[in-house]
């Protein structure tokens, strides 16, 4: 309540910070890309395009690193190196915000599938706000010494795209960064604030496929078959006592069962069943445990409702992990300051932790780890946030096919947040 409080005061209170309006080569650049979106792996056109831009503002590019990543380097001297990074992927939605510039596209998926396409995460205000710092950046590069490193990540939204960039070898064939930055756009505050969370601020991800195998039979005669859906069901609720009853309570974690087939007819009792579920926790402790509790769970359902061995149930873990994102608190109260002389402390706010993803966190986790701060861009349109701030409304959230951002006073708030940032790292004294 005291952060909600604090967001309306600065909204009907206090004014508006000035900001100086930005090119409409960045608006325009932003139009462009919400209207032609690209899902995880096939950004072709959309890296590209930003790759051109960046040769052309003057930064050493490298694309398919690997595929369609693109590294963009720009040496100005003697200093810190600095990575910042934005992610170039879609999601498989239908817009339904009938922008002028709203997306139509639809293409054939990795799966063979026709489906629609929109950049319902805000990847593309990622994208903007990314050359409009660059520009920005080197338009100054007279305050500033060091090292940038601009990357533009695809597959955040499958969890692969930054894994995929360090296993080519990111920062053994490029300099190694000393910071890392990143921002994502939301619709949790009003276009013109940022939010930040110290410590973990994005949960582990992963997700689990059970296949749960049984002895079919005739829906008549269940004592003649095993039956694989009463097993799942069991699974099911067993799996509900692993955050309440063995993870501790200060430990948040999540255990959701998002998915369950098995059958096909009324008097067919199934030979399986398949659960898909999603896990969420903070640290890799929790994580480890959750996933132990599975299988022991699995495996002792299936020996007590007397399942042969070979008959029991399996569990994947697929190739999705993201790890949980961690902002190094000395570093992010560092920069939280830089963008506060930007913008106005009353502009920027301390917001809860979420149980969402974001693969940026794996580029501080390798060895030695490297500090590294996400915040949020407020993207909700003031007289909407209004609105909403007096329960009048709902806001759509990030992958709702109603996600749409304010686009000005975001871009605007984005492209001077995070170039202050990168000035504040690799400030000239």
């Amino acid at each position: 309540m005291k952060i909600l409080k604090k967001i309306i005061i600065a909204i009907f209170i206090v004014p508006i910070f000035s900001l100086t309006v930005l090119g409409d080569e960045i608006l325009d650049l932003y139009k462009y890309l919400h209207e032609n979106p690209e899902l995880s792996w096939q950004e072709h056109n959309t890296s590209r395009l930003l790759a051109s831009k960046l040769r052309d503002i003057g930064f050493e590019v490298t694309e398919n690193v690997p595929k369609t990543a693109v590294v963009a380097v720009y040496k100005n001297g003697s200093g810190s190196t600095l990575l910042i990074r934005a992610d170039m992927d879609a999601l498989p939605v239908e817009e339904k915000t009938n922008l002028s510039y709203a997306s139509k596209v639809r293409v054939t998926n990795i799966d063979g599938m026709e489906v629609p396409v929109m950049h319902a995460c805000g990847h593309d205000v990622h994208m903007a706000v990314l050359i409009g710092t660059a520009k920005q950046l080197i338009k100054n590069k007279k305050d500033w010494t060091g090292t940038l490193l601009l990357i533009l990540q695809p597959a955040e939204e499958l969890g692969q795209g930054s894994l995929a960039m360090l296993r080519e070898g990111l920062f053994k064939k490029f300099p190694r960064p000393d910071f890392n930055l990143a921002l994502h756009v939301g619709a949790s505050a009003p276009a013109g604030k940022i939010g930040y969370h110290l410590g973990y601020a994005m949960a582990n991800v992963d997700m689990v496929d059970i296949i749960i195998p049984g002895v079919g039979g005739h829906g008549a005669y269940p004592h003649t078959a095993k039956d694989p859906i009463v097993l799942a069901s069991q699974i099911v609720l067993a799996l509900q006592t692993i955050v309440s009853r063995e993870i501790d309570p200060l430990q948040p974690a999540v255990v959701t069962v998002g998915s369950i087939h098995g059958g096909f007819k009324h008097n067919i009792i199934s030979d399986e069943v398949r659960l898909q579920l999603t896990l969420r926790s903070y640290t890799d402790e929790v994580r480890e445990k959750t996933i132990e509790r599975i299988k022991r769970i699995i495996e002792g359902q299936a020996l007590s409702s007397g399942m042969p061995k070979d008959k029991f149930p399996s569990l994947t873990i697929r190739d999705q992990f993201t790890p949980a994102l961690y902002n190094n608190p000395e570093f992010s109260m560092r920069v939280v300051n830089y963008i506060e002389n930007a913008i106005g402390s009353d502009n920027v706010f301390e917001v809860p932790a979420v149980m969402g993803g974001e693969d940026f966190g794996r580029f501080g986790r390798v060895e030695p780890k490297i500090p590294s701060f996400l915040f949020w861009l407020g993207g909700t349109p003031e007289s909407e946030w209004k609105r909403a701030a007096k329960g009048e409304i709902s806001l759509p959230s990030n992958h709702s096919p109603f996600f749409a951002p304010d686009p000005i006073p975001t871009l605007q708030t984005g492209v001077k947040a995070m170039t202050a940032a990168a000035l504040g790292v690799l400030k000239n004294e």
